[in-house]
């Protein structure tokens, strides 16, 4: 029997964060119990073990959210409880206030089900104001532990997957380049021509997965004392997917138009030829570019340091039955061009 992927992630949390979670849930305990003896300190340390988040900023907001989920639901279960006593009804009562206020002020999902966990809670064990004011006080001492842990032992930067992800898909451009210029002049069978469109597919979910990687990055540049250290590497790497995206388009686009306006007879042209060299030529800048920002996921590859694309192709009018599709190359081609060479 497979265990649900809903239970389970792709990766493994990095062990680092699973000892900062304990290490801020036991300080928390113990603080609180210190700080606010009687009950044992639940909250603070559900607390601590909540706000430790993979990125500072994170925690900030999972604090905000903890917090004021917290004040606001001791202060219904208080409420109802001064009003209505205490039967054994009134914590069901609390559920639902609690989650028609979240509702009417548009608080988070997170926010929401905190108001109403703390309302059911305190009603439970002990509504009365001085408990109510103790477990807010908890709380916001676990808050601050889980704060101060996560920002002051390691703060995590989120570099690797960016780089990893943004290697991964000028790797994979770069050969999707190379794929066309090797296709261009030879006949394709029909499930090799599905094969490249299949396969360029790919380029669209892996720039949305280095697009992703590299957000999750510069957030977790927020608010982190490490972050001095990474700005301009994270800057660099925007600044890659920025060239790489337009080139994404369209070698998508060139493979493409070879696919709908495919004939055994277009390797004859001329111009073909050409266009495959500055495909290839293409392909080595992409891999440069990438190999100059540093994110190659294999830095032992060395491609040449000298750009590949040098002046403008120049092709002679191609045959009547092909001019679209050599048209469409040569745009493209162009555009490609000009995000290598920073020209417009």
């Amino acid at each position: 029997m497979r265990i649900p992927a809903a239970i389970r992630a792709s990766r493994r949390s990095p062990l680092l964060q699973v000892v900062k979670s304990a290490a801020a849930t036991i300080a928390a305990w113990l603080l609180a119990g210190w700080v606010v003896p009687g009950q044992l300190p639940v909250f603070a340390a559900i607390a601590a073990l909540l706000v430790v988040q993979p990125s500072v900023n994170q925690s900030l907001s999972k604090a905000l959210e903890r917090s004021i989920g917290v004040i606001v639901g001791v202060i219904i279960a208080v409420s109802l409880g001064l009003l209505l006593g205490s039967p054994s009804w009134i914590v069901l009562l609390a559920i639902v206030v609690a989650m028609l206020i979240a509702w009417a002020f548009r608080a988070t999902p997170g926010t929401g089900n905190q108001v109403a966990i703390s309302a059911m809670l305190v009603l439970a064990l002990g509504s009365t104001p001085d408990y109510a004011l103790a477990r807010i006080a908890e709380t916001l001492i676990g808050v601050v532990i889980g704060i101060v842990v996560n920002a002051l032992i390691v703060p995590p930067v989120l570099t690797g997957p960016a780089r990893r992800d943004l290697g991964l898909l000028g790797a994979e451009l770069a050969a999707s380049l190379d794929r066309l210029a090797a296709a261009l002049p030879e006949p394709q069978r029909p499930q090799r021509l599905q094969e490249l469109m299949l396969e360029v597919r790919l380029l669209r979910p892996m720039k949305d997965a280095a697009e992703a990687s590299i957000a999750a990055g510069e957030e977790s540049l927020t608010l982190n004392p490490r972050r001095s250290a990474h700005r301009e590497e994270l800057r660099e790497m925007r600044a890659l997917l920025e060239r790489l995206s337009p080139i994404v388009t369209q070698t998508i686009g060139m493979t493409r138009a070879y696919f709908d306006h495919y004939d055994d007879s277009i390797g004859l042209e001329p111009a073909v030829t050409a266009i495959a060299e500055q495909l290839r030529r293409a392909g080595h800048d992409v891999r440069l570019a990438v190999q100059i920002a540093d994110v190659a996921p294999e830095p032992d590859t060395l491609t040449s340091a000298i750009p590949a694309l040098t002046a403008p192709l120049v092709i002679p009018p191609p045959a009547s039955g092909h001019w679209i599709l050599i048209g469409s190359l040569m745009e493209d081609l162009r555009r490609i061009r000009g995000e290598l060479v920073d020209e417009e």
